[in-house]
């Protein structure tokens, strides 16, 4: 296992380089002069000329990459050209938000999913399986925005239990906190349960036909045992690789889903810089995306051996 985390950290250096240039190479694509931006409506060449040189944009651009790297580096992701905001700043600001809605709709969709997987696949055939793949198929064809308009007409309009959008900090107010995140993360964890139940069930269809499962039955052992122990362990291989792509889109933000509940998160965040051209900002939110992927993906790996005796092998 030792062997494995190092080659995976030793692949991980590389990946995060190129990373890093797709992500500032590309952003130069972007149409727009962040100098003429902030020099404002009059747009003086001798502001304009200042605000290059202070932002190294009229150096080359393998000169500007290293400037960035190297302030990446440091830990300094730049400054927000619009609100001269440091951009590590806005991240601590918004990820946290970002990671309690994840949180909140992996945990929905993980209660949901695994446990309706299971039963549609013991239960092949019968009503609970028809019941489960039709709840699949409505949350995989069920939009996101769509779903969350029709929550806050029910919820908030309608009924008046819960506030239609905005957030508050779970320290601030832990139970206003959670009335306004539970609508929101339903929403997203709705459609990954409905990922995560397809891919459990087919995953225990094919491990309640292997040799040792029948074994297990043939040995007496009850039918809970069989299927908790022995097979759902073996199949959690596939579900924890698809858990940690989808907790990756969570925390990359969920822009449609922050923008109808107006919660500030990644999302929100990085479509305001986008709109803005505010470089920095779009740079600093994509890296640190990227890297919580890799980071997520590094964490799938070492699950395997915890639920796979075999990898350990």
């Amino acid at each position: 296992m030792l062997d494995f985390l190092v080659k995976r950290l030793v692949t991980i250096v590389p990946t995060l380089v190129l990373v890093s240039m797709l992500v500032f190479g590309l952003q130069q694509l972007l149409p727009g002069d962040p100098a003429m931006m902030l020099a404002g409506e009059e747009q003086d060449p001798t502001v304009i000329a200042y605000l290059h040189k202070k932002l190294h944009l009229d150096e080359p651009l393998p000169m500007r990459y290293a400037w960035w790297v190297g302030g990446v580096l440091r830990g300094d992701l730049g400054d927000s050209v619009r609100t001269q905001q440091p951009v590590l700043e806005l991240v601590a600001q918004k990820l946290p938000v970002t990671v309690e809605l994840a949180a909140l709709a992996m945990a929905i969709a993980l209660v949901i999913g695994i446990p309706g997987g299971i039963v549609s696949a013991v239960g092949r055939g019968t009503a609970w399986d028809y019941a489960a793949n039709v709840f699949a198929l409505w949350g995989l064809s069920t939009p996101n925005f769509w779903l969350g308009i029709l929550m806050i007409l029910l919820f908030s309009v309608q009924l008046g239990w819960l506030p239609a959008s905005g957030y508050v900090s779970p320290f601030e107010d832990p139970r206003a906190n959670l009335a306004a995140m539970i609508m929101p993360a339903f929403v997203l964890g709705n459609a990954i349960a409905a990922v995560l139940m397809r891919h459990t069930r087919s995953a225990m269809l094919q491990v309640l036909s292997a040799d040792y499962v029948r074994t297990a039955r043939a040995k007496g052992l009850r039918e809970p045992a069989v299927v908790l122990k022995h097979a759902l362990r073996n199949a959690l291989v596939p579900i924890i690789t698809l858990g940690a792509l989808e907790l990756g889109t969570l925390l990359s933000g969920a822009v449609l889903t922050e923008q109808v509940f107006t919660i500030p998160g990644f999302g929100k965040l990085i479509v305001d810089s986008v709109f803005n051209r505010d470089y920095s900002v779009v740079q600093g939110v994509v890296l640190v995306t990227a890297t919580a992927y890799i980071a997520l993906n590094l964490l799938a790996d070492l699950a395997y051996f915890a639920v796979n005796p075999r990898l350990r092998r």
